[in-house]
Parts: C-alpha cells; structure tokens; sequence
C-alpha cells in the first residue's frame, strides 16, 4: 500500500478530527457542501475514509493522539515493504523515504519529528509481528519434535517464561533444552535474546539455541542452530556493577547457523523430518 497524496491524507485528519462527535453521513454532507472544505474534493475525501478503515484507524476514532499523528503514523506503518527493515535502512532523518518526507510535510510534522514516528512505530509493528511469529515458531517446532524423536517433549513456555528455554526434549540418557526463536525472512536472521536467557546457556550444557524459518504462511521450511560460542562472542558486557544489560539483539550472519538440531541427533527416529536432522540445509 503506497503512501496517500497529500489531499487524501489532510481529508483523513479531517474525518477522525470529526469522526469522535458526528455521524460519517453529516460530516460527508459538511465536506461536500460547506466551502471551508472545498479545496479537497469528494472523491478525494471518500478515498480518504476508504483508507482510514482499511488501516484500521476507525477503530479507536477516540484515541487521545493528535488526528494528524495518527494519519502519520499509519501512512508509515503501510508504506511498502521498506518498513520492515526500516530499523537498519533508516538511521537518521534524512534517509527516510521521499514519499514518507512528503508526508510529514503535509501534516505539519517536521523531518526530527518524522524520524521519531518511524522508529516508534517500527518498534510497536516489529513488536508484534515477533510476537505472532514466535508462537508459531515454537508451536510448529513442539510438532515437528513431537513426531521425530523417541523422547518426552514439554512446552514449557507455555506455563512459564523463567525457565530460560521454551521446549524441553528429555529421554532416559540425552536431554535438550531449546531456546526458539523463529523468522519468515530470507537473507536476514535477527533474534532478541534474554539476559535469562543468555546465563541459562552458560550454565546448562542442554541448552539451545533454534530458529525456525516459516514461509509467510507460519508453516515450518528450516530449522537451525545457532552455535553458542558464536553467541557468548557478540553478546555485550556489563561495564560495571552499575550497569547490566537485560536483553540483546543479535544479527546472525547467513553461514553461523548449523542446519538441523545437532545436539537432538541422538533422539531421532529413523523417519525423523528432514527439517530436524538438518538434511534439508538452512536457506541464506
């Protein structure tokens, strides 16, 4: 969904500035009929509610934010796949997109505070969309190993999150302890990793790191691990007692993960998935 022209959006700011107190047939009457309006046209105006309610503004017409800050905000959050690497193509005002900088023109927000919004609002997005992604993840690597392995399988995430992994694998003589975390991209591999986390694998030997890359679908393509001396490498340190690091995030380049789950070789059954045993590679 590209960006709006201006027009659109100003009419958009119109509606949800009105939209809290009036019908959307009286302030349609009000646009098309009263002069202080006439500079946007009815098409455009009726383009611009169209858009308010396929980005979903019209569900929350009473929020406290600016009606302006609200149009700016969803015009980013829907402007094309950029967006979604906008954390790493985006790093300081003026490389944000022309479209985007044409935008915050518009609606009166200037280029610092143009920035701002972007970077807020990829991190409520990101925010979420890892959240979804993650739940699947870990959903479909509980059935994968379910299927594959002669052991018990326990989600433990799914009671709690203090345990520092979220799948338990366990079997009279091997044990494994995984930590997952799950991607739909190709060519780049982001994971977000706990302080609790991180000293769980120092201190648990059975502890792993998974990833699971699921088409866009959310349904299981790959699974690799990422190796946990490369981790303990890249993770930050505490400068001083003052100071300690919560949570972290990590850029795993294409050739560190290691296809499959190694260390659950042991547990497999003969007719193990191919995704577990690592024979299908890990797309870079």
């Amino acid at each position: 969904m590209s960006v709006p022209p201006n027009p659109v959006l100003r009419a958009a700011v119109r509606w949800l500035e009105r939209l809290p107190t009036s019908g959307a047939a009286r302030i349609r009457a009000l646009f098309t009929t009263h002069s202080d309006f006439s500079d946007i046209t009815p098409t455009q105006y009726e383009f611009a509610y169209e858009w308010i309610r396929r980005t979903g503004l019209l569900d929350d017409v009473r929020s406290s934010t600016p009606a302006h800050r609200r149009v700016f905000d969803s015009a980013v959050a829907h402007s094309g796949p950029w967006f979604q690497d906008a954390d790493t193509l985006v790093r300081e005002p003026g490389e944000l997109p022309d479209d985007i900088l044409r935008a915050a023109e518009a609606l009166g927000i200037s280029e610092a505070e143009a920035y701002v919004h972007v970077r807020t609002a990829w991190g409520k997005v990101d925010t979420a969309e890892r959240s979804k992604i993650g739940a699947a993840g870990e959903l479909a690597l509980v059935k994968l190993l379910t299927v594959s392995t002669h052991a018990s399988v326990e989600h433990v995430a799914a009671w709690s999150d203090g345990y520092g992994y979220d799948i338990g694998v366990q079997a009279p003589q091997h044990h494994v302890h995984i930590e997952a975390k799950s991607t739909i991209r190709r060519g780049r591999l982001v994971v977000y990793l706990s302080r609790n986390e991180y000293e769980t694998m120092l201190r648990d030997p059975a502890w792993e790191l998974v990833v699971v890359r699921l088409t866009p679908e959310l349904d299981p393509k790959a699974v690799a691990t990422v190796p946990r001396d490369w981790i303990a490498a890249q993770v930050p340190a505490d400068r001083t007692v003052c100071g300690r690091w919560e949570s972290c995030r990590l850029d795993v380049p294409p050739g560190v993960p290691v296809p499959g789950i190694p260390r659950a070789a042991p547990l497999l059954t003969e007719e193990a998935s191919a995704l577990l045993s690592g024979s299908t590679g890990w797309p870079g």
